[in-house]
């Protein structure tokens, strides 16, 4: 039947093909934060990219990102269109792009990690290459040719099939001596030479291998025994001829035919030999007019310049493309640099760069009239050192989104950048003025800086690092702010432009203003035009910027000094206008003075003293100001410092108001404010968090638990939740309301900055040492998340997320997640006390209508007793069809009906039997015993009904052991006597006192056990009199108005 009904209830289709969830796996995830990928990741790693043409219209760019890979097109201005998943187990060694297919060689055995060579194609694994089982070293170089892939180990070079994808052969180098025969200089093919790679030695020798037969063909010999190593082959357009370059810095170009030198020019030094060539295959761009052929290019992963040569008339350099990335940097690793690999794309007038300062850049030459020297066509770039700072931008006064896309970030690098988490390619380093046309103006670029060396730096043309930033967007302008050519970052006292104040009042001014590492400026910037802005604002003691604040109208800037000065300028003139203390003018000196000296003779003059507990110009901090908020109505400001005291600052009049103390007990490191709860949160030096009401100035909240400094912390979007993060590698998360630790997540490495998005949908997260920032999404959105107490022993490791998006969760897919069960979830389960406090009266868990049934037992059945006989039923309707033997069966039915009530009854009565004696026994029970906690607890269990019969069946027995009434009394005692289930023991001993009032007075022995429970009655309600007028006494006094 297809329209069958179903009967029953309808059972609920379940996911049968999902993945059962282990309880480790569920045990290692965060309870609030789903990971859900990494941004700022374009090309961190010294693995150079790799390029193919895509038809005759574009090409793909592929960069390592880590453990995946990041594919771009040229096209589409550098745009990402894939990204590899899966992530490989290990770091990423080598990369080739061949027609449609990328392989990645990934795993270094010296590391004590697991190998392998994966092949994938449009962002997914299509197959993988089996690796000889001999073979423990990492693969550095990858290259295929015609039939043959080719994967190039320290000593050692693997041959495989393209076609079938099966291992063919193995070429081992011999070496002389320990370490000649590592090829330093990696592996290149020659066209037109079939079979046949070059293979550069530590020795200087270039040997060629025929891959077919597996035999070394012919060694080509350095020019000189102390060239060096190799350090780079490429092979040139003109047919047989390469180009070979070596450590100690000649660059020969060497015909294979003959095996004689065709050229050779000193490209590089001892220190900074040549690691990249590439050669323009377009035709053009050498000589000087760049109509002639032969341009080659070279670079080194020493310095971040590129040298053009021309290779016409014995080779000479054309030009130099100074810091085309930033250079490796004299503050150690941490800030990386250096040219990784450059490409002349081919019959392309477009070079592509790819940097160790995690960038890619391609470059064309196209400019009239010609210059040797390209410009710069795409970049697609990120921090080149690790992250400092992180903010989300607010919301500006229209209630844009913009609080949830964009994200601020502040490196070490010396840049501002702006993340967009929804289109990639819209995150933009703001700009901090032409940075080459100031390298011009000041000699950097001349071509006499030559003989400084190849580590010529743009960098110190830009701004310190970044340390604090302080946004608001209600004034901001956007592309519009302030139009035309403005002069960056003049100083306000001296300025070299006039202001015209209608055209930043009807365009708007800067909303972002930043604090500088050493550095006595803070910065102003144009969010809307991605661009510097046109202060800097000096402290007001001269002392280095310490942290920077803004109001939340967007129109003051407020800057702190390591000094203790606080300084308040306006944005839109660039002008200071307040100090805190203010600074007093003489005649206001003078009646300070005169006022400190005045004795206070009267009542009104104490009074005074008491109301203006601080004279205005005084309260300056004595260290550096950690901290600096101005509250959401723009009338007072919060600041905080090194010398442990919180000042609430008068806005207007800069005067001080209120100051807690914490010293010497502590040292304050920085403030959050959330303008939603007024509330203001610190960190100190301690390893707490304390949390401050603003209208009362009381601390509400201590949180402890860091086990080292705190980093960042931050208040989540609805000022719920406090996110902290330490240097002991965790970000804990604790619940304002209860004070409990609810989530923490255990990294590998420590949390530097942290950020909240206005919307509450991410947490961004900087990592230390790692250039990109981690996004995590918040699951309380979109699913019920427990918020209940964890312990830290229940913290474990949870894998962070990554730039592919690998294991992460967005929205959607966190939204349908399997829910994990109640036992798995819970990391401590919060045990179940019957009494919080022996001094505590208790109250039962039973119903409220259980025991107030039992007061009106009897009043109920009077009520519901039927007030007439049964009626019999009316007479049938004449449509009804008459039954025959009605009478008959009407008979059978009654008999049968009394024999099924005799039944009934003689099993209501076993029952009723064994109910009263087991009443009896845990009666007796607890009276033989003195604990009464099982009869009190079965008496519960009981209904109102049973209760009551229960109670009229007590007896009196023949002696006091026997007594059912005297125990009763007793038990009853006992639960008063330990202040729990009070209200339910106090409606036993009504119903008992009226069941069996003329036996107890009768007998001498339960008067004297009803003497003792009414003793201990007694006492406990004056006692609890007490303290419901204590309680309604204070609550008075605090609601009166006078006080």
């Amino acid at each position: 039947m297809p329209h069958s009904e179903h009967e029953g209830p309808l059972i609920k289709r379940q996911k049968l093909d999902s993945v059962a969830r282990s309880k480790s796996s569920a045990s290692q995830q965060s309870r609030i934060f789903a990971p859900y990928r990494t941004i700022g990741l374009v090309s961190p790693t010294d693995v150079p990219f790799t390029s193919v043409p895509l038809g005759n219209t574009t090409f793909q760019v592929t960069t390592s990102i880590g453990r995946s890979l990041q594919t771009y097109d040229l096209k589409r201005g550098l745009n990402l269109v894939f990204m590899t998943r899966p992530q490989t187990p290990s770091a990423i060694t080598a990369t080739y792009a061949w027609k449609q297919k990328v392989f990645a060689a990934w795993g270094d055995p010296r590391e004590e990690s697991s190998q392998g060579i994966w092949i994938f194609q449009r962002g997914k694994k299509v197959g993988e290459l089996q690796l000889p089982p001999d073979l423990h070293q990492p693969i550095k170089q990858i290259l295929v040719f015609g039939s043959w892939v080719i994967a190039c180990g320290l000593t050692r070079i693997e041959v495989w099939k393209s076609a079938t994808l099966e291992h063919y052969t193995t070429l081992f180098t011999m070496a002389a001596k320990k370490g000649d025969n590592e090829l330093t200089g990696g592996i290149c093919t020659m066209p037109t030479y079939l079979n046949k790679i070059f293979a550069g030695r530590r020795n200087g020798w270039v040997e060629i291998w025929n891959v077919s037969t597996g035999k070394l063909i012919y060694t080509l010999l350095p020019p000189t025994p102390k060239s060096g190593a190799v350090t780079c082959m490429q092979p040139t357009p003109a047919l047989s001829l390469i180009a070979i370059s070596y450590a100690e810095g000649p660059l020969v170009i060497q015909n294979v035919l003959t095996d004689k030198k065709v050229l050779e020019v000193n490209a590089g030094t001892e220190d900074a030999p040549v690691t990249s060539i590439s050669f323009r295959t377009d035709g053009i761009g050498a000589g000087q007019d760049g109509r002639k052929d032969g341009v080659m290019a070279t670079a080194t992963e020493s310095s971040g310049d590129i040298t053009f040569w021309d290779l016409n008339q014995g080779g000479r350099i054309m030009g130099i493309l100074r810091s085309a990335h930033n250079p490796p940097t004299q503050e150690g690793a941490s800030i990386r640099g250096g040219v990784s690999k450059i490409e002349f794309l081919a019959g392309q007038p477009v070079i592509v760069t790819s940097g160790r300062d995690n960038s890619l850049r391609t470059w064309i030459f196209d400019e009239t009239p010609f210059s040797p020297i390209p410009r710069i066509l795409h970049t697609r770039s990120g921090h080149a050192a690790p992250v400092t700072c992180l903010q989300f931008l607010p919301s500006d006064f229209e209630g844009a989104e913009a609080g949830n896309k964009w994200l601020l970030s502040g490196g070490r690098d010396r840049s501002l950048w702006g993340w967009s988490l929804r289109r990639d390619g819209q995150s933009t380093e703001l700009s901090q003025g032409n940075i080459r046309k100031k390298a011009k103006k000041f000699g950097i670029l001349d071509s006499s800086t030559l003989s400084r060396g190849p580590t010529t730096t743009l960098d110190d043309l830009k701004a310190p690092e970044i340390t604090c930033i302080a946004c608001s967007l209600n004034r901001d302008g956007g592309m519009g702010a302030m139009p035309g050519k403005q002069v960056l970052w003049q100083k306000s006292q001296n300025q070299k432009k006039p202001i015209d104040a209608e055209i930043s009042s009807m365009t708007g001014w800067e909303s972002v203003v930043t604090a500088h590492k050493n550095d006595p400026f803070a910065r102003t910037w144009f969010w809307g035009r991605k661009r510097a802005g046109r202060w800097a604002f000096q402290t007001g003691d001269g002392a280095n910027v310490s942290t920077v604040a803004m109001s939340p109208c967007g129109t003051f800037a407020v800057v702190g000094s390591v000094g203790g000065c606080i300084d308040m300028f306006n944005l839109q003139s660039g002008l200071h206008r307040q100090r805190f203390p203010s600074k007093l003018t003489p005649a206001q000196a003078r009646q300070v003075k005169m006022q400190q000296l005045r004795q206070a003779d009267t009542v009104v003059q104490l009074q005074a003293q008491s109301a203006t507990k601080f004279t205005p110009g005084t309260g300056k901090h004595t260290k550096a100001v950690t901290g600096i908020v101005v509250d959401s109505m723009n009338k007072n400001v919060i600041s905080c410092s090194l010398d442990g005291k919180v000042k609430f600052w008068e806005f207007l009049t800069a005067n001080l108001l209120e100051e807690i103390n914490w010293a010497p007990m502590t040292a304050i490191t920085g403030c959050r404010y959330h303008a939603a709860n007024d509330l203001i949160a610190f960190s100190c030096d301690d390893n707490s968090i304390r949390v401050v009401d603003i209208e009362t100035k009381h601390t509400i909240r201590e949180f402890w638990g860091c086990q080292g400094k705190i980093n960042d912390f931050i208040f989540s979007n609805d000022g719920r939740w406090i996110v902290a993060a330490s240097q002991d590698a965790i970000i804990r998360v604790w619940d304002l309301p209860t004070g409990h630790l609810i989530d923490a997540i255990r990294l590998e490495k420590p949390c530097t900055a942290l950020a909240f998005s206005a919307t509450g949908e991410y947490l961004a997260a900087a990592t230390e040492g790692e250039l990109g920032v981690n996004i995590w999404n918040n699951k309380t959105l979109f699913t019920h998340v427990p918020t209940r107490q964890i312990s830290e022993d229940s913290i474990r490791q949870i894998s962070g997320p990554t730039a592919s998006g690998e294991g992460g969760q967005g929205l959607l897919e966190a939204a349908f997640e399997e829910e994990i069960s109640q036992e798995e979830d819970d990391d401590m389960a919060l045990s179940s006390v019957d009494q919080l406090s022996a001094d505590m009266v208790t109250l039962s868990l039973v119903p409220r209508s259980r025991w107030q049934t039992l007061l009106h037992l009897d009043l109920i059945k009077q009520r519901n007793k039927p007030k007439e006989a049964p009626k019999a039923p009316e007479k049938a309707p004449f449509f009804l069809p008459s039954t025959s033997n009605a009478d008959a069966s009407n008979l059978d039915s009654t008999q049968s009906k009394t024999e099924q009530d005799q039944s009934q009854s003689r099993i209501t009565r076993f029952d009723r039997n064994r109910a009263e004696q087991a009443f009896t026994s845990k009666l007796q029970a607890g009276a033989a015993t003195g604990n009464f906690d099982n009869f009190i607890e079965y008496l519960k269990s009981l209904s109102p009904a049973t209760v009551d019969l229960e109670l009229r069946s007590l007896t009196t027995g023949d002696d006091d052991q026997s007594n059912e009434l005297l125990h009763f009394i007793r038990a009853v005692t006992s639960r008063l006597v330990a202040r729990r289930d009070y209200e339910l023991t106090q409606a036993w001993m009504a119903v008992f006192l009226r069941l069996h009032f003329d036996l107890i007075l009768e007998n001498d022995t339960l008067m004297s056990a009803l003497a003792e429970w009414k003793k201990h009655q007694a006492g406990e309600c004056n006692r609890l009199d007490n303290l419901v007028s204590y309680c309604g006494g204070v609550v008075n006094f605090l609601r009166s108005p006078r006080t």
